[in-house]
C-alpha cells in the first residue's frame, strides 16, 4: 500500500477573505479587530451609496435627454403642423382644381349617353329605345301578338330581348341618381320584368309547338324523340317518351354527358323531359331581397340628390329672375325718358338738318356705346362663367354622392330561414337550368297526305298561352296507398358546368322554391362534381329550376394589391387573392382583364382582350365568378380593416389623380393603423431606382412614415427631412421628378374617373 494522502482542511471563502483563519492552520492570520471590521463595512456602504448615486445621476440624465428629445420632436411636429396649416388653404384649392376632372368626366358621360340615344334614333333599325317607355311597350305588345314561332325564331328574337334588358340595367346603374326620378326607376324595372316574363312564355310556347312534332322527329333506333338546340344564350335539351318502354330509364343526349336517370313509373308515362339552360338568370331578380335591395339603393340616392339639385336650380332661377327684372326696369325708365322728351312735329323737322350735321360728332361718340356693349358682353360672360361653375359644383356633388354610395355599409341584414340561401352571402353562377317533366301534347298524324293536329278548344289554347307548357306532377300531390318500396324515387340529373364560369371550390346545387320565391338547399342529395369533365351529378325529389352557387366573398380579403402606371392614361391594377391573381388593364375610360392565374385551367376566353367601360366590366367579372367587388353586406362576412368611408373616398380619388406616374401598393401596416388612417406604399413609376416610401393619410393630412415595410415595430413618426401636407398630391410632389408631375397634370379626366371607380369598387384599402 502506498503512503496515505494528507487530508486537506477547507474553509469557506468568506472566512479566508476576511482573514479570520482558525489558529494553528497554516497561512492563517490574526483575527481582525472590531475597528477594522467597522472600517471595512463603512467602505462597503460608501461604495454602495456611490454606485447608487451614479445610477441615479445616470438615470436622471437619460430621462432628461429623453424628455428633451421628446420636447424637440413635439416642437418639430408643432412647427410642421403650423406650416401645414398656413399652406392648407392653397393646397386644398389646388386639389379642388385638379378634382374638377370628376365632374368633367361625368359631363362627358352625359354627352356620350345623349349621343348614343341620337345614334340609335337615326339608325332606324326597328329596335326600340329602352329608355323610352312607349317604344318598349309597343315592342312587347307586338311580340305578344306574334304566334306559331319556332324555337329557333324565339332564340333569335331573344338576342334583342336580352340586349334590351342589359341596356335597361345599365341605364339604372350608369345614370347618376340625380337624373333618375322614382317614376323612371320603377318604369325601367317593370320593363325588365315584363321582358323577362314574355321571353319565358315564348320559350314555353315554342317548346310546346316543338313537342307536337315529336312523332315526326323520332329517332329510328329508340323510337323516342331527342332534340338539342344550342345558342350563345340558350341551350335546349328535350326528350319525348313516345315508346313508353319502362326499361328505357336512362336518358342521355347524344354527343354529351348530360342526361337523366328516371324511375320506372316515368319511363312508362306519356311525358317529355326538358332541360333548358339559360346563360342568364331571370329567376333570382324575382327574389324580393335582391330586387328590393337594388331598387332601394337607387331611390335613396335619387332622393338625396334631388334636394341638392333643386336647391341649385332655385339659386340659378332666382339669379336669372333678378337679372330679367333689372333689365325690365331699365327698359321702362328708357321708355319714360323718351316719352317725356317727345317734341312737336315742326320742331322735329327743324332739327333734321342739325341731326345730319351732327352725324360725325355722333360717330365719334360711338365708343361710349361700344363700351356699354363691352360691359354687357362681360356681364354675359360672367353669367355664363357663374352658370358653368354652378353646373360643375352640382355635378361634383352628384359624383361625390355616387362615390360614397359605392362604399356604403348596411347597418343590419336579414337572417335567412333554414335551408334558404342567403343571397347576400352567396352568388348564383352559370345561369339557370330549368328542369321540367312535361305532359306530351297531342301528336301530328299523317292522313292522305295531310298532317292532322289536335288543337283543342279555345279555353285549352288560351291556357297554353297564359301558363306555358302543362307540367307533369311528380310525385303526385296525393298518394292513396303509400308504397313501402318507394314507388316515386328521386331523379338523377347530370349537368355540364359552363366554361365561362370559374368555381374555386366544388359548386353547390340549389333549387328554386316558386311558392316562397327563394333558393333552397334542401331536396338535393348525392352531389358529385367531376372537376376535370366539368360535370355535376345529383338527385332531387322533383324537378324545377336549379342553379349553382359559390361564396360571393371567396376571393376576399385580398392578400395584396398593386396599382402600377404603364404609360400616360394607362395603368395595371393587380389583385392577389388566396386562389388566384387578377390583372386589370385600365386605359383611358376602358377596362380589360389582362391576365388571370388559374391552376390547370384556361377559361374566360370571352373576357380576355375585351375592352369595356367599368360598370359592364364589373358585371362581367361577377358573372364569371371573379367577384372582387364588396357589397354593402360584405363586412358581415369578411374580415376587413373597417376604415372610415369618407377617408377611403378621399384616398382613392387622390390615388387616381396620381396613378399615371406613381405606383401604389399594399402595406402590412395598414391593418395595424386605426380606422381613421390608411397606410400604403408609393413609388414614382418613371424611375426604376426610385425609393419605396410608406405614406400615411388620415383624409386631412399626409406624411411619409419613418419606418419601412420590413420594420419590426409600427410607429407613425415622421420621416427625417420630410413635412406634412394636406393632400397626397402635394406630399408626393416633394420627392417626385418634374416629368412625373407633368404627367399627372396631363392625365385625362375620363381615365382618372375610371381608375377611381375601380378602386372604389374593389376597396383595396379596406379588404386587403
Amino acid at each position: 500500500m502506498g503512503p496515505k494522502s494528507k487530508k486537506v482542511q477547507t474553509f469557506p471563502w468568506s472566512v479566508a477573505e476576511q482573514g479570520m483563519w482558525p489558529p494553528g492552520v497554516p497561512g492563517g492570520k490574526k483575527k481582525i479587530s472590531k475597528a477594522e471590521q467597522l472600517r471595512l463595512l463603512q467602505e462597503e456602504e460608501e461604495r454602495r451609496l456611490k454606485e447608487a448615486e451614479e445610477a441615479r445621476v445616470r438615470f436622471e440624465k437619460e430621462e432628461q435627454e429623453r424628455l428633451e428629445q421628446q420636447r424637440i420632436e413635439t416642437e418639430k411636429w408643432r412647427r410642421l403642423e403650423e406650416k401645414d396649416l398656413k399652406r392648407r388653404k392653397q393646397e386644398l384649392e389646388e386639389l379642388s382644381f385638379l378634382e374638377d376632372c370628376f365632374p368633367e368626366a361625368e359631363k362627358l358621360k352625359r354627352e356620350t349617353r345623349a349621343l348614343a340615344q341620337w345614334k340609335h334614333y337615326i339608325l332606324c333599325d326597328g329596335s326600340p329605345d329602352p329608355s323610352i317607355a312607349q317604344e318598349i311597350n309597343t315592342f312587347i305588345s307586338l311580340w305578344e301578338e306574334e304566334t306559331n314561332e319556332t324555337f329557333e325564331q324565339v332564340v333569335e328574337k331573344s338576342k334583342l330581348v336580352l340586349s334590351l334588358i342589359k341596356k335597361l340595367k345599365l341605364i339604372l346603374l350608369e345614370t347618376p341618381a340625380s337624373d333618375l326620378d322614382k317614376r323612371t326607376v320603377t318604369q325601367h324595372q317593370q320593363s325588365i320584368l315584363r321582358l323577362q316574363e314574355l321571353l319565358s312564355l315564348k320559350v314555353d310556347v315554342a317548346t310546346e309547338l316543338l313537342l307536337r312534332q315529336a312523332s315526326t322527329l323520332a329517332d329510328l333506333d329508340s323510337g323516342n324523340m331527342e332534340k338539342i338546340i344550342q345558342d350563345e344564350n340558350i341551350t335546349l335539351y328535350v326528350w319525348a317518351n313516345l315508346k313508353k318502354n319502362p326499361r328505357y330509364r336512362t336518358v342521355k343526349f347524344s354527343g354529351t354527358e348530360i342526361g337523366f336517370e328516371i324511375p320506372r313509373i316515368l319511363a312508362a308515362s306519356n311525358i317529355a323531359l326538358r332541360l333548358l339552360h339559360t346563360r342568364y338568370d331571370h329567376v333570382t331578380p324575382l327574389c324580393p331581397t335582391a330586387f328590393a335591395e337594388e331598387a332601394e339603393q337607387v331611390l335613396e340616392v335619387t332622393e338625396h340628390l334631388e334636394k341638392k339639385e333643386s336647391t341649385g336650380k332655385a339659386v340659378t332661377e332666382e339669379k336669372e329672375k333678378a337679372e330679367e327684372k333689372e333689365k325690365a326696369e331699365e327698359k321702362e325708365k328708357a321708355e319714360e325718358k323718351a316719352s317725356d322728351e317727345e317734341e312737336p312735329p315742326e320742331m322735329i323737322e327743324e332739327q333734321e338738318f342739325s341731326i345730319i350735321q351732327e352725324e360725325e360728332p355722333k360717330f365719334e361718340e360711338t365708343p361710349e356705346l361700344t363700351e356699354e356693349q363691352k360691359i354687357s358682353f362681360e356681364e354675359e360672360e360672367d353669367s355664363l362663367t357663374v352658370k358653368h361653375e354652378l353646373e360643375l359644383k352640382l355635378l361634383s356633388e352628384v359624383v361625390s354622392a355616387a362615390q360614397m354610395h359605392l362604399i356604403e355599409k348596411a347597418e343590419e341584414r336579414e337572417t335567412s330561414k333554414d335551408h334558404e340561401v342567403d343571397l347576400c352571402h352567396f352568388a348564383t353562377l352559370g345561369g339557370v337550368y330549368h328542369l321540367d317533366i312535361l305532359e306530351l301534347p297531342p301528336q301530328c298524324k299523317p292522313a292522305n297526305g295531310w298532317m292532322l293536329v289536335e288543337v283543342g278548344d279555345s279555353e285549352f289554347k288560351l291556357q297554353i298561352l297564359q301558363d306555358g307548357l302543362q307540367r307533369f306532377t311528380y310525385p303526385p300531390e296525393i298518394i292513396e296507398e303509400p308504397d313501402p318500396e318507394n314507388a316515386y324515387p328521386p331523379l338523377e340529373v347530370t349537368l355540364e358546368v359552363h366554361e365561362n364560369v370559374v368555381f374555386f371550390q366544388d359548386p353547390k346545387v340549389i333549387v328554386w322554391d316558386a311558392e316562397d320565391k327563394v333558393w333552397r338547399t334542401d331536396g338535393i342529395n348525392n352531389v358529385f362534381y367531376d372537376r376535370h369533365g366539368r360535370l355535376i351529378t345529383f338527385t332531387l325529389d322533383t324537378l324545377g329550376p336549379v342553379t349553382l352557387m359559390q361564396d360571393a366573398h371567396i376571393l376576399m380579403p385580398y392578400k395584396s394589391w398593386e396599382l402600377r402606371p404603364l404609360r400616360v392614361n394607362e395603368v395595371l391594377l393587380t389583385v392577389t387573392t388566396v386562389f388566384t391573381e387578377l390583372q386589370i388593364h385600365i386605359k383611358e375610360n376602358l377596362c380589360m382583364l389582362a391576365s388571370i392565374k388559374l391552376e390547370n385551367q384556361d377559361h374566360l376566353p370571352h373576357l380576355k382582350g375585351k375592352w369595356m367601360t367599368p360598370i359592364p366590366f364589373i358585371l362581367a367579372l361577377k358573372e364569371a365568378g371573379l367577384n372582387i367587388f364588396p357589397s354593402v353586406y360584405s363586412h358581415f362576412y369578411v374580415t376587413h380593416n373597417n376604415k372610415v368611408s369618407l377617408l377611403e373616398v378621399k384616398a382613392y380619388r387622390q390615388m387616381a389623380l396620381l396613378s399615371s406616374a406613381f405606383k401604389f401598393g399594399r402595406s402590412r401596416w395598414n391593418t395595424v393603423s386605426n380606422t381613421t388612417r390608411v397606410v400604403f406604399q408609393v413609388k414614382e413609376g418613371l424611375l426604376e431606382e426610385a425609393e419605396d416610401r410608406l405614406l400615411m393619410f388620415n383624409g386631412e393630412r399626409a406624411w411619409v412614415l419613418g419606418i419601412r415595410e420590413d420594420s419590426y415595430v409600427f410607429m407613425d413618426t415622421l420621416k427625417e427631412e420630410t413635412e406634412f401636407h394636406s393632400t397626397l398630391y402635394h406630399m408626393v410632389k416633394d420627392f417626385a421628378s418634374p416629368e412625373a408631375m407633368d404627367r399627372v397634370r396631363g392625365s385625362d379626366c375620363q381615365f382618372i374617373d375610371a381608375v377611381c371607380h375601380m378602386l372604389l369598387s374593389i376597396r383595396v384599402l379596406n379588404y386587403s
